[in-house]
């Protein structure tokens, strides 16, 4: 079965500036309002149907129940209260419930606005209400033999603004977040590591990018111990290497992007037990992740060259599989004692990490779902953050706000090496136990790092949260883009990655 990559992306949505009346939705089948809890008489004349949504309003109990909904005149409004002062997180959330109603009907117009919260900014609610329909409205990866009907989206209108406003970044970040999801969703019998190298390249050839594949016999000429001992048993396995260059720049790499990318994650000879195996196919989900990002970044036309580097390979079981006690020796001459075959996320990272930093690039982001021990840490609805500059927390908890995609900082203290420490090896790969697996995981891969860059590393609890978060209805949430995107916008990184 051919993977065809399935269009990731809304149209341009049309801008209809100025007070918000009735006629302003003159042409639409579908309309999706953000509203304050207690809306003003006049928000209810500046809608249609608005006398019938009103007469709904005051019946409600609750001012977080779910949508309301009228048709009026060919028209179905679908309305949410939203607080003044809620946040990011909120918002996306309340958009994420309303546009899903608005898209039941699979409409072929579909107008966006928001009436009576002068005290949230028009490009927020109308980035909340266009990230939710550009997820929404995409399409994930099924294999029925009665596949749903096409989506028959082909208009959005954003209504009621005062001036137009700038969506590039919203739909760059719901591309890239939409190609996260779909990759990460796809079964391991679909994604293995030739089919994803085969669609990477072609994305490559289609976006324009430099493109390079290290495949095994290159990787063994790198010395890259670490990677080949989890992809031996793996077809295929290989380290790409992608390269966004704006034109008129000849500067070196500034921003590098690295993601995991294990295609299925058996556990290794330490095999995981039934319920532990089931959703392994997502364990590629960090370089989906870094992934989305980079096209992100090139579709925005970020002023610096960007490169991103996928870790992608399968755990599987074979007569030449690693196996505890192991002694493995990475790219960067580190002596590795193996512990447990299922930490292979921190081992196939360690050589990427090493190569993709040996340029000392200013700035690295590293996604991952690294350990378990972070999501028993925040739950499923944060994501964990780590960096070698501590100076960076506060503007990754920024990010994490302002994006809608919360992280939380978490310690990378040199005493953790105590916890690592080895007989016969430089490093263990892991401790026998479980407790602060997180914070180990990333201990032992900041040693792959090179330390003039700024490592920020993201272990990935919040990718898949059951019944979807923010703004994105699935459990596979492509968390990460919409974070990093901010983030590059923060004067701690800006001033990084601007540098000369």
């Amino acid at each position: 079965m051919a993977l065809d990559l399935p269009a990731i992306e809304l149209p341009t949505p049309v801008q209809r500036v100025g007070e918000l009346t009735p006629a302003s939705f003159r042409g639409l089948e579908a309309a999706a309002f953000l509203l304050p809890p207690a809306p003003a008489p006049r928000i209810w004349k500046q809608l249609p149907g608005g006398a019938e949504l009103r007469r709904l309003w005051k019946r409600r109990k609750d001012n977080r129940a779910a949508a309301l909904s009228v048709n009026s005149a060919g028209i179905a409004i679908h309305v949410i209260a939203v607080d003044g002062s809620a946040d990011c997180f909120t918002c996306l959330g309340a958009a994420r419930k309303v546009v899903a109603e608005a898209l039941k009907s699979n409409p072929a117009s579909l107008g966006l606005g928001a009436a009576g919260l002068e005290s949230i900014a028009s490009c927020a609610t109308s980035d909340a209400l266009l990230a939710a329909t550009a997820a929404a409205a995409f399409r994930m990866p099924t294999f029925k033999s009665q596949p749903p009907a096409p989506t028959r989206l082909r208009r959005i209108t954003l209504l009621g603004n005062e001036e137009r406003i700038d969506t590039a970044k919203t739909l760059a970040a719901a591309a890239g977040t939409n190609l996260a999801r779909w990759l990460t969703a796809l079964p391991a019998n679909q994604l293995d590591p030739k089919s994803y190298k085969s669609i990477i390249a072609n994305l490559a050839k289609t976006e324009g990018w430099e493109f390079e594949y290290f495949d095994r016999s290159r990787l063994r000429r790198e010395n890259a111990g670490a990677f080949l001992a989890v992809a031996h048993g793996s077809v295929g396995a290989g380290i790409a290497r992608l390269r966004y260059v704006p034109k008129g720049v000849k500067s070196p790499p500034h921003l590098t992007l690295v993601g995991k990318g294990v295609c299925f994650d058996t556990g290794g000879v330490n095999l995981k037990p039934f319920k532990s195996m089931q959703g392994m196919h997502g364990d590629m989900q960090g370089s989906a992740v870094a992934l989305g990002t980079f096209l992100a970044c090139s579709r925005l036309g970020v002023p610096y060259p960007v490169e991103c580097w996928l870790a992608i390979t399968e755990n599987l079981i074979g007569s030449a599989s690693y196996k505890p006690s192991d002694l493995i020796t990475a790219s960067n001459g580190t002596t590795i004692e193996i512990v447990h075959t299922d930490a292979e996320g921190r081992m196939v990272l360690a050589d990427t990490l090493h190569l993709a930093t040996r340029d000392n690039p200013p700035v690295v982001i590293d996604y991952a779902t690294l350990t378990g021990a972070c999501c028993v840490a925040l739950t499923t609805r944060y994501s964990g953050v780590f960096s070698n500059r501590p100076e960076l927390h506060d503007a990754l908890i920024r990010s994490g706000r302002t994006s809608g995609e919360r992280v939380w900082p978490f310690p990378l203290d040199p005493d953790f090496d105590e916890m690592l420490a080895s007989n016969v090896a430089d490093i263990q790969q892991c401790p026998a136990g479980s407790e602060g697996d997180h914070i180990l995981g990333a201990r032992f891969l900041r040693r792959f790092v090179a330390p003039e860059s700024a490592w920020i590393h993201v272990d990935l609890g919040a990718g898949e949260n059951k019944g979807g978060l923010g703004h994105v209805p699935t459990t596979v949430t492509g968390f990460g883009v919409r974070f990093t995107l901010d983030l590059l916008e923060t004067k701690e990184i800006e001033a990084a990655l601007t540098a000369k």
